[in-house]
């Protein structure tokens, strides 16, 4: 970039810049000192930070700054020197929020192959760049066999244990706990509500599909989260802050929670969507604002189960489907128990999804 077009201001309290393309990005003197990368405040085997804010004054500020050769250098009053590089620098100006998009209309999972996932590099950065970007994606051509979803982990990470099952057998059964295990329609959700931390990927594989319906859904709930903070922010809000009880248990476990139905981060960006009809329990109706959450919650079931957002298909034995499932919820349609259908799914995490992202980039597979 032009560095003649580049303008550097020291403030009371910051180093300002202001990019040629018009950005600014504003650096605290103490933020500026912390993050010094050079081998005396870095721990240099592991890049790891060994300085500490409090072995200088709360109120330090650049003896001198300077910006040359792409790099702004500020010499301190006791004469360390740290070095940042511009484009670094700049990008704190456009900070990446392209990771993630919104489903446009006759959206469908993206299908891939499961071998090539498993075993061409660029094939899985086009796969799990896909899949953080929209949230959901399916593998095709997978083994029909038990427990082929340990094979994801070189991929997706470890799988996240619960309680319950490592893998989870989801057939018919007289006996079964959950209403997956009977024939009855799924409406959408996101699996362990009950779970102060609900696994944030789930991977649904499909052994046999020999029944008439059963088609497997997917809602981006996100969006829908969206849309209704656009139409009615005060429902929202309440969303946000009204605590929900949920509950699964079995014979032998028992997993519960009381948390709100969306989280958001600090700056208000969607992060969760916890939605599980058949798992959320009586909320405490002494407690204050429950008239208005059941308002919220209302709004929010209608929208969720719009035929609108719901996107359908048939999910073919050798099919895995593969949902964030912060994010995304599934569910399925009634079937008709005349022949076999045996599901099996297991959970990941999210975090370690997209870091392998950064794994791929490293070997120039990631734009």
């Amino acid at each position: 970039m032009s560095e003649q077009a580049i303008r550097v201001k020291q403030q009371a309290e910051t180093v300002d810049i202001v990019w040629p393309d018009g950005t600014q990005t504003s650096l605290p003197h103490l933020w500026l000192r912390d993050n010094c990368d050079c081998n005396d405040c870095r721990v240099e085997q592991t890049t790891e930070k060994k300085f500490m804010v409090t072995s200088v004054t709360v109120d330090i500020k650049p003896a001198s700054t300077e910006y040359l050769d792409d790099t702004l250098r500020i010499v301190w009053p006791d004469g360390h020197a740290t070095c940042y590089n511009g484009c670094d620098l700049h990008a704190f100006a456009n900070e990446d929020t392209e990771w993630r998009s919104e489903w446009g209309a006759g959206y469908v999972p993206v299908g891939f192959d499961f071998q090539d996932f498993l075993n061409d590099d660029g094939a899985a950065a086009s796969a799990i760049q896909e899949f953080v970007k929209s949230g959901a994606m399916v593998l095709k051509n997978a083994p029909q066999e038990p427990n082929t979803l340990e094979q994801l982990a070189p991929r997706l990470g470890p799988i996240r244990e619960v309680l319950f099952e490592r893998i989870h057998n989801v057939e018919v059964y007289a006996d079964g706990y959950n209403v997956a295990h009977t024939p009855l329609p799924l409406p959408p959700h996101n699996d362990f509500a009950s779970y102060s931390w609900p696994p944030s990927v789930q991977a649904l594989h499909m052994l046999v599909n020999e029944v008439p319906g059963g088609e497997s859904v997917v809602v981006d709930g996100w969006r829908v989260l969206s849309e209704l903070r656009a139409a009615r922010p005060d429902l929202f809000d309440v969303l946000c802050s009204t605590p929900v009880p949920f509950r699964m248990f079995d014979r032998d476990n028992e997993t519960c929670t009381l948390e709100p139905l969306v989280r958001c981060d600090v700056d208000g960006h969607i992060t969760g969507l916890r939605f599980s009809n058949q798992l959320m329990q009586a909320i405490n109706p002494n407690r204050p604002g429950v008239a208005k959450f059941y308002r919220a919650y209302h709004e929010l079931c209608k929208r969720v189960t719009d035929p609108s957002v719901k996107v359908s298909f048939r999910l073919g034995a050798g099919e895995i489907l593969v949902v964030a499932s912060h994010r995304v919820l599934h569910g399925r349609n009634a079937f008709q128990a005349s022949g076999r259908r045996h599901l099996q799914d297991a959970y990941f995490e999210f975090d370690n999804v997209r870091n392998h992202l950064v794994l791929l980039r490293r070997k120039g597979l990631v734009q």
